[in-house]
């Protein structure tokens, strides 16, 4: 078995009151990277999960309703640090990146989908019919502008099969390996947006999904605004959760990746909005 070394890289951030995402935090403004990775998969090159922002949502926040989402979660991002703009400086042009995993639809996940023409996207079968018909308000309410969606969006959507999942993956009875290879596995965590999921990638050689974690790799998406939330049970702000798509979906989902970790210490943590772990923590 091969091993997939990923690379978290950010496209842009996002503002929030520190306190809305961490009980106990000051009430005061705080940036937040609008966090993506970059897997290097040894047959299928480079993979992308999540995107970040893109130029698209900066232009559609000048109009109306968009605007409403840039007053809620006002948005930085510098053409150097879109996600072509990073991958380009890597040496990866936009028709090499042929697969991208996405961890659910909110605007700060697919702002650049548009900018990978020959991609094919993986996700979750329930994460996009509860919103395809959102336009307008409705739609910014729920984080989704869906005009970020580039055309074709469902014919180059692939449902991500789950099936049992393997032992070392447990208390998640369902996974869906990506790939097929026992590289990737999404599981879902639904409940902060639907059909969300995260990733566990195999990131060293013959690492075993049933040991302590050393050489996996958790992409936990929104699961938690900080490393620190996830591994140690923090809570956000009880108005925080008002914007979750279903609270006691995401408070299931979120435990169940806590247990996860408590029987893999080693893995490596990467949540979207907090500074990835180091490797080998």
């Amino acid at each position: 078995m091969s091993a997939v070394p990923v690379l978290p890289l950010a496209a842009g951030e996002c503002l929030n009151i520190a306190a809305l995402t961490e009980r106990g935090a000051a009430w005061r403004v705080r940036a937040y990277p609008a966090g993506f990775a970059l897997l290097r998969h040894p047959t299928h090159g480079p993979v992308l999960f999540d995107t970040g922002y893109g130029p698209q949502v900066r232009r559609l926040m000048r109009r109306w309703p968009g605007v409403l989402y840039g007053l809620v979660t006002p948005v930085r991002l510098e053409a150097h640090q879109t996600a072509l703009a990073q991958l380009a400086r890597l040496g990866i042009l936009p028709a090499d990146v042929r697969h991208v995993i996405v961890s659910h639809l909110h605007a700060d996940h697919v702002g650049a989908l548009r900018d990978f023409p020959q991609a094919q996207f993986y996700l979750d079968e329930g994460a996009y019919p509860p919103l395809r018909g959102l336009k307008g308000l409705r739609a910014v309410r729920r984080a989704f502008l869906p005009e970020l969606l580039p055309q074709g969006f469902e014919a180059r959507s692939r449902a991500l099969d789950y099936r049992p999942a393997p032992p070392g993956l447990a208390p998640f009875g369902q996974a869906a390996d990506v790939f097929g290879d026992g590289l990737l596995y999404a599981l879902g965590v639904p409940g902060h947006a639907p059909g969300m999921i995260a990733l566990v990638v195999r990131t060293a050689d013959h690492a075993a999904l049933n040991g302590d974690g050393a050489g996996l790799s958790l992409l936990a998406s929104d699961a938690a605004w900080s490393v620190r939330a996830l591994r140690a049970g923090g809570e956000v702000h009880p108005l925080a959760r008002l914007a979750f798509w279903d609270a006691a979906q995401e408070r299931e989902s979120r435990e169940r990746l806590r247990a996860w970790l408590a029987e893999h210490p080693r893995a490596r943590v990467i949540v979207s909005h907090d500074t990835p772990e180091a490797e080998g923590v």
